[in-house]
């Protein structure tokens, strides 16, 4: 089943790796979609880290994928490949994409797709996969935050940190977040961190034991990586859980294991881009039952700082490698 579609579309393609400048409009054909695929009439994208890395060329994408970036949009249903159930033409749709993202039609597995939440902007629903899926799976599944536990994220001021805020503060957690700023502070403390602790001026690790009276935190979220990690082990209560998800100061770390075993702490990690479909149908699957209410009832809102056209994708890139942003950047198609 198909709409009236053209045959070309503008999408975003990186010319070589290198600076936000490398990212240009072309003219491509629009991709027809294969059984268990959905074709989108893209609204809006979101921007990630990810794609920074893909454009620098530091993050292929998996094989068989889009080579344009964009791992998240929103948009209607435009046309439905074989064996494709529960979704017709114009359906509102939002999806987690392996790329193709930042483009006027892109293609999706329909496992990996949700309807826009009722009250929502494509904007702000193009803003809702990436980061959800990537909170879910960490935080909930795999880090197994329950109800009273002290968590901590890193970059609380990011599109994952305002996520994870949000959803642990909703789970009844005792959220901790670190950023940037006393104004990146100031709107975690919005969205419903109880502590918001400014890393340029203050040792995270020391203002958590100041506050937990020595005992630290359950679970932390963490995608600084590097010396930040021996620092999170010590911030760690005993039985507590530390899940990896990026690694802005560097993968390599040396670690002190007697601390480790003394705690009996758990470190652990994941990325989300390399999963197969049916492991991101069934992220899916969970967060339309969980968190698609919190949505709806307004609990859990995504924060969009700015929005893009779609052909000043490069203007987008440079302001989230600035990190001068709250939330979400999002490109509109």
């Amino acid at each position: 089943m198909t709409s009236i579609l053209p045959e070309t579309m503008t999408a975003i393609v990186i010319e070589a790796p290198g600076g936000p400048e490398v990212l240009k409009p072309a003219t491509l054909p629009v991709p027809s979609p294969g059984a268990g695929e959905i074709l989108i009439k893209v609204e809006a994208a979101g921007v990630n880290r990810p794609d920074v890395l893909q454009r620098r060329g530091l993050y292929n994408p998996p094989p068989g994928a889009s080579p344009l970036p964009g791992l998240e949009v929103a948009g209607t249903v435009a046309a439905i490949g074989p064996d494709v159930q529960d979704w017709s033409v114009g359906d509102p749709v939002c999806a987690l994409l392996a790329g193709g993202g930042y483009a006027e039609y892109c293609l999706a597995p329909a496992p990996q797709c949700l309807p826009v939440p009722k009250g929502l902007s494509a904007a702000e629903a193009a803003g809702l996969p990436e980061t959800l899926f990537t909170v879910w799976t960490n935080v909930f599944e795999r880090g197994r935050l329950q109800t009273g536990e002290r968590f901590l994220v890193h970059g609380g001021s990011s599109g994952i940190g305002t996520t994870a805020i949000q959803l642990a503060k909703a789970w009844g957690a005792i959220v901790f977040a670190t950023a940037g700023s006393a104004e990146k502070c100031r709107a975690c403390l919005d969205l419903g961190a109880d502590v918001a602790i400014d890393y340029r001026e203050q040792d995270f690790a020391a203002v958590i034991k100041e506050k937990t009276g020595g005992r630290g935190v359950d679970l932390i979220l963490d995608m600084v990586g590097g010396d930040y990690i021996a620092r999170n082990i010590d911030t760690l209560a005993v039985d507590g859980r530390q899940v990896s998800i990026a690694f802005l100061k560097g993968a390599k770390v040396e670690i002190d294991l007697q601390k480790v075993m003394a705690k009996r702490l758990t470190l652990t990690g994941s990325t989300l881009r390399p999963r197969s479909v049916a492991e991101k149908g069934a992220i899916a699957a969970a967060l339309q039952a969980e968190v698609w209410p919190l949505i709806e009832a307004g609990r859990v809102k995504p924060v969009i700082h700015a929005t893009f056209p779609l052909a000043r994708a490069a203007e987008a890139h440079a302001l989230m490698e600035s990190s001068a942003h709250v939330g979400k950047i999002v490109l509109l198609a």
